[in-house]
Formats: structure tokens, sequence, C-alpha cells
């Protein structure tokens, strides 16, 4: 095993068997994150980028097994942030000191294109870099946020296993997700995408086959978390997915595309009170804060345990920044595009 790292650190190529090895073998768990933190550190550096997430409507169309805001939801209290509340929430995160603001919500139709034009171009005169996480659209709709200022697209395929993903996804297709993300690159977003860990059903196999589509697409970022069952959706008695083995997916993950931006996600820190630094030290280079004000930080309520939904923006920010600096980090000032590297230029 510990040659198959060594090949992976140098080379960053791994063959699926050799995924589910490292995934299975906890005996070179320890080796593993060490070398995805070297890695991290060869190709993106010890700066870490902080993107303020507005989460602006917790409304979905959608009816996901796995998701607190699915359709059939009844329990959820709904809410939807006007335009201008969402431009304020952004223009109070560039106060903060962020150059990244991420807008996510649920699939809610109640956005117009018109509407959505207008609020990107607004946010855009603040000079932010925009991601956008509202999920799929047509070619035509992906273009026009394009045009209007956005920058990034987070499209999280889920899993890669084309039965599992529309079993757990109702009514949705699995090739239109991968139409969705082909578009997404041709317009020229850095695309985002990512899996949950631990989903019911998925396999070690599937798993590696997920980073390997990770590699193939050449994702920019690479958003990772462990799967936490919610009480208000139908795999309310499933098991949870494992911290450790989130950990090692997104280790391999950062071994195999060690210049793609890595989330250090606010779900690893729901199953470890230390998850998110403790990802910054596997190979993370990314950290999320919410920016959301007041009631709607508890009511956007994907899975039970979610962190800081009592407390405020600056706190958040003050917090991770004194995390960061904790470990011999420092907070990035620029807004941390994708800076590709070959081994030549190290």
């Amino acid at each position: 095993m510990q040659a198959v790292l060594k090949h992976a650190e140098s080379t960053h190529q791994l063959q699926k068997q050799d995924i589910v090895r490292l995934l299975e073998d906890e005996a070179t768990a320890a080796d593993l994150f060490a070398a995805a933190d070297r890695v991290r550190a060869a190709y993106v550096g010890n700066e870490v980028h902080l993107r303020g997430l507005i989460e602006f409507s917790n409304t979905c169309k959608q009816n996901c097994l796995y998701c607190g805001l699915r359709r059939d939801n009844k329990k959820i209290t709904r809410y939807r942030l006007m335009p201008d509340m969402i431009v304020e929430l952004a223009r109070k995160a560039q106060t903060y000191g962020y150059k990244t603001v991420v807008l996510q919500s649920g699939e809610d139709p109640y956005y117009s294109l018109a509407m959505m034009q207008e609020i990107l171009l607004r946010i855009k005169t603040l000079g932010l870099a925009i991601t956008l996480s509202i999920g799929e659209k047509t070619r035509e709709e992906y273009q026009a946020y394009r045009e209007a200022g956005a920058d990034r697209y987070l499209l999280r395929i889920e899993t890669t296993d084309q039965a599992l993903y529309e079993q757990l996804n109702p009514g949705m297709n699995f090739l239109n997700r991968l139409r969705c993300l082909q578009d997404l690159k041709e317009l020229g977003y850095e695309v985002g995408t990512g899996i949950m860990v631990g989903l019911p059903g998925q396999s070690l196999e599937s798993l590696a086959q997920d980073i390997l589509f990770f590699k193939a697409i050449n994702a920019d970022m690479i958003g990772l978390g462990p799967f936490i069952s919610n009480p208000d959706t139908p795999l309310k008695a499933a098991g949870g997915g494992e911290f450790s083995l989130a950990l090692k997916v997104m280790a391999i993950t950062r071994l195999l595309l060690p210049d793609s931006n890595i989330p250090a996600t606010t779900a690893m820190e729901a199953l470890n009170k230390q998850g998110r630094t403790i990802a910054l030290q596997s190979g993370a280079n990314v950290v999320m804060p919410n920016v959301t004000e007041g009631e709607y930080r508890e009511l956007y309520m994907l899975y039970p345990g979610k962190i800081c939904i009592n407390d405020t923006p600056a706190h958040c920010r003050q917090c991770i920044g004194g995390k960061i600096a904790a470990i011999g980090r420092s907070v990035a000032q620029h807004a941390g595009f994708r800076n590709r590297k070959s081994p030549e230029q190290l």
C-alpha cells in the first residue's frame, strides 16, 4: 500500500482496484492523509479560500429521497429571499472579507431567468466572484447566468452509479445530469461536482468510480461529505456515512486532482467537532462559511446536526479565521480560481 500511495502522490494516477484497497485499509489511513496534505501544499499552497454561502431558498421541485428540502417534506417551513436581500447579504459578505459568494437553493421555479440575471448583475458590481448552486437548468439558462456574471457552478453528481442515482432521485435522469455538467464546462464555468459518502446501496467500488469520474471530467471543484440521514425523509432509518471514509475519499481525490479546489465541508463537522480542521490537514483548501442571516440558517435543513445555525455571519467569519490560523494556514485575499499546474512548474 505504501507503493500505491507513493505512485499516487508522484503521478496523480490510480487504478480503480487500488482506490478500493486504499478505502478499505485502515493501516495506511494516516499516511494517505499526510500524502494528500503534501500534495495540497505543493499544488495549491497554504492559503485557504473562503466562500460566503447564501442559502436563498429552501423550496425545491425535486423529491430526492435523502434531502430535507425534498418536495414532499411537509414538516419544513419554506422560505424565499427576495433579490434585494440576496444582494444585501452579498454586500455584507464582502465587508467580512469574502472574495466569493455561493448562491445556493433548492430547485425553485420562482426565480425566473430574468430575476437571476438581475441578482447576478447586481452582485457582480461588488467585485465578487460568484458560484451558483441551483440545480439542473437548460444550456440556454446556464449561458445567460454566465453572461450575467456567474463564474462557477456547483452541481453534485451524488453518485456515478446510474441505477442508484435514479433510485435515490425519483423523476430525475442521470444522463441529463451529465449533460448539465458538460454544458457548464463548454460554457466556460469553473465546474464543481461531488458526492455523498455512505449512501444506502453505495459500495467501495462505486466510490472508486466516483473518484475516477472527477478525474475524467477534470473537475475544478469537488465537494465531498458524509451522508447524514434526515428523519423527515424516506431514508430516515438508513445508517449514515462515516467521517473517516468521507475523509479518505477526499484525500484520494486530492491525490488525483492536485490543483483542484476541495472544500472542508460542513457535513464533516456535523460528525466530528474538528471535522473541517482535520479535512484542511488532509487535502482540503476551501471553506464555505454560511453568511445567511437569522432563522433561514436553521430552515435550510438538508440534514440534522447542521453546524453554526445559531451563529451570526460575523462570528462564523471570525471563528473559521481562528481555526485556519491555528493550523498555520492563512485566509486567501483573492477569489481563488483554479490555478492549473504541471509537475514541471513546481
